[in-house]
């Protein structure tokens, strides 16, 4: 029933193709891949609401009252936090020195790093690197599918969605137990990284608001951009697991 009432309001969200004789049009339309523009543009708007009166707010009071060697410590420690979930998608794109370099990150800075604060690793040899489920489904070939705006999250897609999800189900500390504080730690982690995300975007997001005629098309095209050079990246990573410390 509920299904029923919904269908028409979700069709009435989908932007019209255009017709066969403009095949110009058409072209664009397949190419933006953008059938849910209309409601995409909403949620759109209500993210940048909500971005423009607090968490932009909030993320500027954060740079103010934080030392950046305070910060960059914590960034640190979120990002060795992530290093379970990096590992697992390193080795689901069956990628061996990715992973390689992913464990011994998580161990040299949990230990030499005193729990991350200190990126040791990276100065003996162990670059770091960025993927996600999304990333993981792309090289397993799924099809990335229309361009979706979702609510707090952003510019997704289908397969990002569920790359997401893969994600959540492949970090521990989504199975924290309750007791001790721990889930207060968790959500505490997860605010923190919300801040963190977007104290690094302050100058990169306002220069994209100030400057595009259509942030939201803009945002579409950067996150598409972004999401094929994740990709390439992990296609192309030739690294050797263990570092080079002769050419340092």
């Amino acid at each position: 029933m509920g299904l029923a009432l919904a269908l028409p309001a979700f069709l009435a969200a989908c932007a019209d193709k255009p017709p066969a004789s403009d095949p110009d049009a058409v072209a664009d339309y397949e190419q933006t891949n953008d059938p849910l523009e209309p409601t995409n543009r909403f949620f759109y708007k209500v993210d940048d609401t909500l971005d423009t009166y607090a968490l932009k707010p909030v993320a500027q009071a954060y740079v103010y009252v934080t030392p950046q060697p305070v910060r960059t410590g914590l960034h640190n420690v979120l990002a060795n936090l992530g290093s379970p979930v990096l590992f697992v998608n390193d080795v689901a794109q069956a990628n061996p020195r990715r992973a390689g370099d992913t464990f011994m990150r998580f161990l040299i800075n949990s230990t030499a790093g005193v729990g991350g604060i200190f990126d040791v690793a990276k100065s003996a040899g162990y670059a770091g690197h960025d993927t996600d489920g999304n990333i993981t489904l792309a090289l397993w070939g799924v099809p990335d599918g229309p361009f979706l705006y979702l609510p707090l999250l952003g510019p997704s897609s289908p397969r990002a969605a569920a790359g997401y999800a893969m994600d959540v189900a492949a970090d521990p500390f989504t199975y924290v137990p309750h007791g001790y504080g721990l889930k207060t730690l968790n959500w505490a982690r997860y605010g923190l990284g919300v801040i963190d995300t977007r104290a690094n975007l302050l100058t990169d997001l306002d220069q994209v608001k100030k400057s595009a005629l259509d942030p939201y098309a803009t945002f579409r095209s950067l996150y598409r951009q972004h999401v094929q050079s994740e990709i390439a990246a992990a296609k192309a990573d030739n690294r050797s697991t263990p570092p080079d410390w002769t050419t340092q």
